[in-house]
């Protein structure tokens, strides 16, 4: 469901793929190749909200923003199953693991991995090729050449199925 507030539409290109449950609402901007999969709610009401080229949200991801904090998402990079990223500002080809939360004016450098389930403070700063896990979140160690190409995988598989979707699916009546 797409939804235009307060006079503004999401702007969705028509290469991107959005699962029919999925919400998208207000000052949305998305980049071409990106991919929104099922009970996704991206929400810019009361802010901005701008993601890269093939940027893959997935299931029940909660993307949000607040009046004083806009949320960006960097090209190539995945928000993971049931994620809360909130007011922050997130780089390009990073990955932000299951139910990992993201909170207000936080910043995610590029290549940067944050673990499944970790909690990254109101503010913190996670600079370019970090790996991140914990709740508080703490860097753990450098994102090397076999993480990068796992993202890179991510993106291309959910780029396939996007595909798949778009030409295989349908919604069945009952």
């Amino acid at each position: 469901m797409i939804i235009a507030v307060n006079g503004k539409t999401p702007n969705i290109p028509k290469d991107s793929f959005i699962a029919e449950t999925a919400v998208i609402t207000g000052d949305v901007t998305m980049g071409e190749g990106s991919n929104v999969w099922y009970g996704v709610v991206i929400r810019g009401d009361v802010n901005t909200i701008k993601m890269g080229k093939n940027v893959n949200i997935q299931d029940n991801a909660t993307i949000h923003v607040s009046p004083t904090t806009s949320t960006t998402i960097g090209d190539n990079s995945v928000v993971a199953h049931n994620c809360m990223v909130h007011g922050a500002q997130i780089g390009k080809n990073t990955l932000i693991a299951i139910g990992a939360v993201v909170m207000d004016n936080a910043v995610i450098g590029d290549n940067v991995i944050i673990g499944a389930c970790s909690f990254v403070p109101p503010g913190k700063v996670i600079p370019d090729n970090s790996i991140v896990m914990g709740s508080p979140c703490k860097i753990v160690g450098e994102n090397g050449e076999k993480n990068k190409e796992m993202v890179d995988s991510i993106i291309s598989d959910y780029l396939m199925m996007s595909e798949w979707y778009k030409n295989n699916s349908h919604q069945v009546e009952r």
